[in-house]
């Protein structure tokens, strides 16, 4: 075979195996996560026909425009990834993020795990809405004890579920987290534990066979976390399937205050926001904060609650004409915000 021979030989070889890794590069998904702008949801509308946030038992007052909480939508995932094709556009969009899954997801997680993590949070952020709200309000709230998350593999696991309420263990009331300690304390590894636990406000009693935990040979161990949920004196349902995580913890709170005082929190404007709150009305940090003001944008929204610890990410990020962003570091923060826009006032901002 002639020199010339080999070298076309060569180079039909290489161009044939460029396509090859071409192709599986367009058909396979590659290790990455694309975060979008996603819906949003009126905190003061309707979700699947019923009111999104639904208030029974006291007196409520009319609202209008929107409080609406903002979404990322995700693709790729722990156990996924993307096509090359999204990767290159994401790139290319500023309202887009393309990140390396190893950024938001360990190895060791699954996606069925950060499904249930994400189902949590949001049940917490309602729950501290709540509390925030109430507090705003000086209404009183009760505090229950809930299981905040349940280990693969240990006793607990498929017997008791995140956010049932502790009621009694082998017949000791828990009012308290030290309730539980208490409780636990008094039980050997090995021996059967039973707990009265409330699930979808139907109680009932799980026997759990306790094991030796692993930090201390002396104690029975479940293989649960123990939390705080807070209720109000009067029925707060929230009706929004399929959002999960906390960073509609701040809108959340805001419909509350919106519904359960005269006049109108929005002064009819179309109002979009983000951010976790804890029980004191704290608000804190969340992820794709541009991507969240670009959604809330593309639904109409004229005015934005970012949480102040995001400051560096707004600014960094692409804020849509048109969107006024004001920087919120408490639940009070929000409200007085909200009133500047509505008077026509400069609320604080980014900067």
């Amino acid at each position: 075979m002639t020199f010339e021979r080999r070298r076309t030989l060569w180079i039909g070889l290489a161009m044939f195996f460029a396509s090859v890794l071409a192709l599986a590069g367009a058909l396979l998904p590659l290790p990455f996560v694309e975060l979008g702008p996603g819906p949003t949801f009126d905190v003061l509308g309707k979700s699947g026909g019923k009111p999104l946030l639904q208030i029974e038992e006291t007196t409520t007052y009319p609202t209008s425009g929107t409080l609406d909480i903002t979404t990322v939508n995700e693709r790729g995932g722990a156990d996924s990834g993307v096509f090359l094709g999204r990767v290159i556009v994401g790139w290319l969009r500023p309202d887009v993020k393309i990140l390396p899954r190893e950024a938001l997801f360990p190895d060791s997680v699954s996606q069925s795990e950060v499904n249930a993590e994400n189902v949590f949070a949001f049940s917490d952020s309602k729950s501290n809405s709540i509390a925030a709200s109430m507090g705003y309000l000086k209404k009183p709230i009760k505090t229950l004890i809930v299981v905040a998350a349940v280990t693969e593999g240990t006793p607990a696991y498929n017997k008791l579920d995140p956010g049932d309420q502790i009621v009694a263990i082998n017949g000791k009331p828990i009012h308290t987290l030290d309730d539980v300690d208490s409780a636990l304390s008094a039980i050997k590894p090995g021996e059967t534990a039973t707990v009265d636990v409330i699930r979808d406000d139907k109680p009932s009693s799980v026997s759990i066979v306790t094991t030796t935990n692993p930090h201390d040979a002396s104690r029975a161990f479940l293989g649960i976390e123990i939390g705080k949920s807070y209720r109000a004196e009067f029925p707060i349902t929230v009706n929004l399937e399929g959002v999960g995580g906390p960073s509609g913890g701040l809108m959340l709170s805001l419909g509350i205050i919106d519904k359960l005082t005269p006049g109108e929190l929005t002064g009819g404007h179309q109002v979009a926001g983000t951010g976790t709150i804890d029980p004191d009305g704290k608000v804190g940090a969340i992820g794709g904060i541009g991507q969240k003001m670009a959604g809330a944008r593309d639904s109409g929204a004229e005015f934005f609650l970012a949480p102040a610890e995001n400051c560096p990410d707004v600014l960094a990020a692409h804020v849509p004409a048109g969107l006024t962003v004001a920087k919120v570091a408490t639940l009070t923060d929000a409200v007085a915000a909200l009133e500047a826009y509505n008077s026509g006032k400069p609320a604080a901002g980014c900067s």
